[in-house]
């Protein structure tokens, strides 16, 4: 359930500032016990006003100053990052730095990973009045929620899910939304939505896409299968994947029949995606700064952000430099220096005031010919296409094929004789250092003369460490072989007490003790503590 906020009337020159949870709850009055919990399209509608474009949940990029410049430009329901539950629940500074919200970013809903029921309770529990409902994070691929049991990696344990989401519909003040990935077998996946459906889910978000399907892998998603469970649940629901345009937005929701249509990576190259108009990466690029100024958040995002709108130009090998640049700001002010730099270099191409020759990409980059001559230029925030898996696999297998057909690379000693690679390295290390003694030392198997130990090698008395400093200490000697110097250390400890007894006799004394006097302290005290001192170095315990 919604929360109302309390108005704060601004000063006339005051912006809006960030709010975190502790400021929240100074301003924010919870009005979800007064009135029932919508459910289904009934919550669709009246609380998050029935949105079609959507913001998706992204690990550190879709933060307070990213969701709200999103939604100048026609975002109508954005989604946090993903929280740890357990972080969250338990690590109060976690919750602090990670829920920043304000009154303006609304609607809103939170998402948690998480494998257990009580704590993703306790955590969606701590969150719930500060947004409009709960979402639970079933559809991650990546290696990390493999290592922490979270994701995609619990779409084949449903019991666990139907309690996970039961407990949450029950037990929380706002409805409880999934968002999943699909399987292989589209029974199964029917199956598998229907089950949440069952369990409480009030909104379900589907990724066309396998949990295998990632990374160079991610290929293209089926719509097909959004389509089928969409025939089959009756809760609202939103399609995820393919969209790299406010075109295939309309084309997805008029082709599965969904509610509404959610984007990641489309808006983070894109910010103006839902508006479909071609956007200069400056302008967005600055407009974001001034959000980031407004609502502040790590560097680190700032850095990520403009990364993907100045994608396409910093794949330029022209623009090396500005990417050297923007990699290493750390500052608000760098970050809009190399915005400058990059406005100064392209906007007489666009201004029509300098003809544009294309630029050399990158090396580095693989550029795949696409097959048509639509192309936009370079500075205007545009989709980033992936290469296709095949395509990958072809590069890998061409790649694993010139290993092979390489040839190896033969090594001889001076005798003639063919050795190993690590055989030649270490006789190219003895040539370099032809002093040192070639092999490992000799360990030696004497024992101490007065235990059971092994002797030291380098020990002048033969024996082990600690008979060795027992015998310094007794007999007043030292033993470099390890690095026990008794004698040397009392014998500066003498030279210095004979230093001070010089100062003494020369009337140096009498100085301390008006200084010390000065500041309230007694010479005789520090005299004392002196010999205590001294004594100490010369008992030996120096």
């Amino acid at each position: 359930m919604k929360s109302e906020t309390v108005a704060i009337t601004p000063n006339a020159n005051s912006t809006p500032t960030p709010t975190s949870p502790s400021e929240i709850q100074t301003t924010t009055k919870d009005t979800t016990a007064t009135r029932p919990k919508l459910e289904g399209y009934e919550f669709y509608r009246k609380v998050l006003g029935s949105p079609q474009y959507v913001v998706a949940p992204m690990v550190d990029q879709s933060e307070l100053a990213w969701r709200m410049f999103c939604r100048k430009y026609g975002a109508q329901l954005c989604y946090s990052p993903m929280f740890h539950s357990n972080l969250f629940a338990k690590d109060p500074k976690y919750r602090k730095d990670a829920l920043q919200t304000c009154a303006e970013d609304r609607p809103l809903i939170i998402q948690f990973c998480g494998n257990d029921a009580p704590t993703l309770l306790e955590a969606a529990l701590l969150a719930q009045d500060y947004c409009d409902a709960v979402d639970i994070n079933l559809g991650c691929p990546q290696a990390i929620a493999k290592r922490g049991h979270y994701g995609a990696f619990l779409q084949d344990e449903w019991e666990l899910l139907a309690e996970i989401v039961h407990t949450l519909h029950t037990k929380l003040a706002v409805p409880v939304t999934c968002k999943i990935r699909v399987f292989e077998d589209r029974q199964r996946t029917i199956a598998y939505a229907k089950m949440l459906e069952a369990a409480g889910c009030q909104l379900l978000t589907v990724h066309g896409r396998t949990r295998e399907q990632k990374g160079p892998l991610t290929g293209v998603a089926d719509w097909s299968y959004i389509k089928e469970v969409r025939q089959n649940i009756k809760i609202p629901m939103f399609a995820n994947g393919n969209i790299l345009g406010l075109e295939d937005i309309k084309r997805c929701m008029a082709e599965t029949g969904v509610d509404g249509v959610m984007t990641a990576e489309g808006n983070l190259h894109n910010p103006a995606i839902f508006t479909g108009e071609p956007v200069k990466t400056w302008d967005m690029a600055k407009e974001y700064l001034d959000f980031v100024q407004q609502y502040p958040c790590p560097t680190s995002y700032i850095r990520g952000h403009l990364f993907k709108i100045f994608h396409h130009l910093m794949n330029l090998r022209p623009n090396t430099e500005l990417r050297e640049e923007l990699a290493v700001s750390n500052k608000l002010d760098h970050f809009r220096i190399v915005v400058e730099k990059i406005k100064c270099k392209y906007e007489p191409y666009h201004e029509g005031m300098a003809v544009y020759d294309a630029e050399e990409v990158d090396p580095s980059v693989l550029v795949v010919e696409q097959g048509w001559n639509l192309s936009l230029p370079p500075w205007l925030c545009q989709p980033y296409i992936r290469v296709p898996p095949e395509t990958h696999k072809q590069i890998i297998a061409e790649k694993v094929r010139l290993a092979e057909d390489r040839p190896k690379r033969q090594f001889f000693d001076t005798d003639g004789n063919e050795i190993s690679r690590k055989r030649m390295k270490k006789l190219r290390r003895r040539l370099r250092r032809p002093n040192k003694s070639e092999g490992r030392h000799e360990r030696s198997l004497e024992c101490c003369d007065q235990c059971a130990n092994p002797v030291g090698i380098k020990c002048e008395f033969r024996l082990c460490r600690t008979c060795c400093r027992e015998k310094c200490y007794t007999e007043d000697r030292d033993c470099p072989g390890h690095g026990i110097l008794i004698k040397s250390r009392r014998e500066k400890a003498k030279q210095f007490e004979d230093q001070e007894a010089n100062k003494h006799d020369s009337g140096v004394s009498d100085d301390v003790e008006d200084v010390s006097v000065g500041y309230g302290v007694n010479a005789d005290t520090i005299m004392d503590s002196h010999d205590m001192e001294t004594n100490t170095v010369l008992s030996g315990n120096s």
